[in-house]
C-alpha cells in the first residue's frame, strides 16, 4: 500500500492509504505447449488458475525466471517463463511418469530464453502472437 498526506482542511492533514494501480499480467502459451497440452487434456482454465498459484508462490521457482508447475492432479509438470513480472509464457510440458525434471542443461537454455523474452518488445510479442507462435490465455476477452 501507498501512504500520503491530503490536505482536508487548512492546517488537518488526513494519512491517506492509496491502492497502487497494477496492470494485469499477461499469459501466454507456445504453440508447442498448446499442442502438448492439448493431448494431455489440459485446458486454458487450469493453465489461468494455475498461473495464478505461481504467482502467489506455489511453484517452484527455478531461478533466472523459470518456474515448474504442476498440473492435471500432479501428472504432469510446465515450464513456466516469466519475463520480469510483464509476462509469464508457458514452455515446456512433460508427463510425470515419464521423466522426474528437466535436466541442468535444459534449465540453462530455458534461462537463455527468459531473457531473450525478456528484451522482446510489444510489436515482437504482437507478431508473435499474429503468427500463432504463441496464443494468449486469461485474458478475459
Amino acid at each position: 500500500m501507498i501512504y500520503s498526506w491530503d490536505e482536508v482542511a487548512p492546517s488537518a492533514t488526513l494519512l491517506v492509504m492509496k491502492t497502487p494501480v497494477i496492470d494485469p499480467v499477461r499469459t501466454f502459451k507456445t504453440s508447442w505447449f498448446a499442442k502438448a497440452a492439448r493431448k494431455a487434456h489440459i485446458g486454458d482454465d487450469e493453465l489461468c488458475a494455475a498461473i495464478l498459484q505461481v504467482m502467489q508462490g506455489q511453484a517452484d521457482d527455478l531461478g533466472g525466471g523459470v518456474y515448474k508447475k504442476r498440473l492435471r492432479k500432479n501428472q504432469y509438470r510446465s515450464i513456466i517463463l516469466a519475463r520480469a513480472g510483464s509476462f509469464w509464457i508457458y514452455e515446456y510440458l512433460f508427463a510425470k511418469q515419464d521423466r522426474a525434471n528437466i535436466d541442468n542443461d535444459e534449465l540453462v537454455e530455458f534461462r537463455k530464453l527468459t531473457k531473450v523474452y525478456g528484451s522482446l518488445t510489444p510489436k515482437q510479442v504482437n507478431r508473435l502472437l499474429q503468427d500463432q507462435d504463441w496464443m494468449e490465455i486469461c485474458n478475459d476477452n
